[in-house]
């Protein structure tokens, strides 16, 4: 999606007051379980929106980002108050790439492409993966995968 049309389209999804879904999730490797809570962006609004204009989110919460169809567009920080990490994963939940991503509140913002086609994407506090030793290859599970839009 264009950057403009994320933001009139987030910006408009925030005008509408919207809310997202809340569930679990957990990232493993090497035999180790992360339990996350989760805010679910299933909807073309509800990613536009994401996690722009949040001042906090607490350690071992996010927002997870599941698309219909495999995707290799990138992630913008537009309006987004809160440095994030970012790992893209992909239907069976394999995680294909890990990125840090800086606040963003003037244009031009910088795009954060995985260079890989994936269909699911995790946000996090930045440094959540790193400070749990999780790297791609470590895989994503848990209730929130089963609000997978068809």
């Amino acid at each position: 999606m264009r950057p403009l049309a994320v933001l009139l389209l987030g910006l408009w999804a925030l005008a509408q007051g919207l809310t997202f879904p809340k569930s679990t999730l957990y990232v493993e490797q090497g035999g180790k379980r992360h339990l996350l809570k989760v805010e679910v962006a299933d909807t073309p609004e509800r990613q536009a929106q994401g996690l722009m204009f949040r001042k906090a989110l607490a350690e071992d919460e996010g927002m997870v980002f599941l698309f219909p169809a495999p995707t290799n567009g990138g992630f913008w920080m537009k309006n987004t108050l809160i440095p994030l990490s970012i790992a893209f994963f992909d239907r069976q939940g394999v995680i294909l790439r890990i990125l840090d991503m800086e606040p963003c509140r003037a244009d031009p913002c910088p795009v954060y492409y995985p260079l890989a086609v994936y269909q699911g994407a995790l946000e996090v506090n930045q440094g959540w993966f790193a400070r749990r030793g999780l790297t791609p290859g470590a895989r994503v599970g848990g209730e929130a995968l089963k609000l997978w839009p068809k």
